[in-house]
Formats: C-alpha cells, structure tokens, sequence
C-alpha cells in the first residue's frame, strides 16, 4: 500500500522536475540578451575570438559611438512618439470599440467583431500593397499620420479582442449603480470600465509597443525621407557592403531594447492577470 510518504516524494520530485524545465527555458531565453550586452562591451577584434559572457576588458564607449555614428537621437524621438501615439489611440479606440459590442446592442454587431475577428488572420506583409495605393490615394504616404493609421490598424483586432472577452465578463451590477449616480455610457466606459480594464489593458500596451518599437519593413515602405525612420533604421548604419560593426550594433540592440524592457518591468503586475484571466474582474 503506497503511504502518505510515497506521495509527498512523487509531489516534490514532479514539482523539482518543473521548476528544472522552467529554469531552462528561462535561461534559454535570455542567453542571447546577456550574449547581446557582453558583446556590446567587447571590441571587433575580440568578439569572436572571446566568447564569455564576462569581457576581460569593458568597453563601454561603444554605446557612445553607436548613438553618435547611428544618429540614434532623431530616430529614438521617432520612435517614442509613433509608439506612444499608436498606443493611445489603440487603447482609446479598441476599449470604445470592445465596450460597443459587449454592452450595446445594434444591427450586424456580430457581424461586425467577426469581421475584426477575422483581420486577425491576416499577415500584415500582405496588407502593405493595399496599404500603399490607400496611402498614396489619401496623399499620406510618407508622412507620420500615415504610418501611425497603419500601425493602429494593424493592433485594433487583438486589442478589440481581448477587451471585449473582459467587459461580457464585468458584472452589470457596477454599471447599473453608475447609472444610479448619474453616469452616461460614456461616462461608465471611462469611469467604471476602463479602471477595471487595468490588467488587459497593460496586455495590450504591452504588445503594442513592442509590435511599434519594433516595426521596421513597413516603415521603409511608408517612408522616402530618412528623419522620418523609426529607430530601427538606425541599426542598419553598422552593417557595411564588406564589414559589419558587431560591437556597435549589439550597443545599439541593447540600448533599442531597453525602453520595451522598462514598459514590461513597470506593467508586469497587470500582464499576468490579463493573460491568464482575459480577464476577470478583481
């Protein structure tokens, strides 16, 4: 007969056996960023023939040569703008949008989120035709408001999405004493849902931004003129016809992923509720 014993070993030794998994996908995944920062710390002639992680001698002007050589300034202001606008509005727009068809009701509304259901299976490479001829047609191609358009179109269906499923799960209850105290519909998505929208939300910004800070094919698409390039751009300035500047575009990776790892560690709390819950109300 198997004991309690038997089953508190069979537990721990399952749970030893998970958190090995666990920790080996862990560093799987951040071998390349702490390989990406020694590297950056390294200098041409070293970087392949040192492979530690921990450089015999630091060379930190290398991220003073990447942001000067690269002209990082004017392409890092670009970047936070096109990223902070797209995310404003996608959170503005999609939780209006979401708030609509869980709470209204009105003609074609099912049919209407399937439609934004069904964007989602689009590739966005296949979208940058019609994206050009639309933009061109509207005299908005290369500029900034065209791009910012295209980059909210690409991130309305996920968010809409994801907002939705967590307000046809908020209790009516909140909305109906709002009502009580006077609130609008508009005054109920602002006051009573969006607040408690916190977790999906930072799901959201969350993977907004990074879809923006990273966008880099569709910017060349869009844009002709060179200081209106997002800050990926920049990355390409160290990699020549003959020789490619490894220690300067690993700088310029680390200082490029910095800002999303900021946004990640600030939201972090939110994004695991949203993920897992979808969400539900706390």
């Amino acid at each position: 007969m198997k004991t309690s014993a038997y089953y508190k070993t069979k537990k721990v030794t399952i749970n030893v056996l998970i958190h090995i998994f666990l920790l080996t996908v862990a560093v799987s995944c951040l071998f390349p960023l702490l390989w990406m920062v020694s590297s950056s710390l390294k200098t041409q002639a070293t970087i392949f023939r040192d492979m530690s992680l921990w450089p015999h001698q630091f060379h930190f002007e290398n991220y003073y040569l990447a942001w000067k050589e690269g002209g990082f300034g004017r392409y890092f202001i670009n970047s936070i703008f096109y990223t902070t606008s797209v995310v404003v509005s996608i959170i503005i727009i999609s939780s209006m949008a979401a708030y609509g068809f869980s709470r209204l009701k009105f003609p074609g509304r099912n049919i209407l989120f399937f439609m934004f259901l069904a964007a989602m299976m689009i590739p966005i490479p296949g979208s940058f035709v019609p994206l050009y001829v639309l933009l061109n047609k509207l005299h908005l191609r290369n500029t900034a408001i065209g791009y910012i358009l295209c980059m909210v179109n690409v991130g309305l269906s996920t968010s809409i999405f994801l907002l939705k499923t967590f307000f046809d799960k908020m209790p009516k209850e909140l909305e109906d004493a709002a009502r009580i105290d006077g609130c609008s519909k508009i005054g109920i998505w602002w006051h009573v849902a969006l607040p408690l929208a916190k977790p999906v939300l930072a799901v959201v910004v969350v993977f907004n931004a990074l879809n923006v800070w990273n966008e880099y094919i569709l910017a060349l698409i869009i844009f002709d003129t060179k200081s209106l390039m997002p800050l990926q751009v920049a990355l390409t300035t160290f990699q020549g016809e003959f020789i490619t500047k490894y220690p300067l575009l690993m700088a310029g990776l680390t200082i490029t992923a910095l800002p999303i790892i900021i946004v990640y560690l600030l939201m972090q709390k939110y994004i695991v509720k949203g993920v897992t819950q979808g969400a539900v109300v706390g």
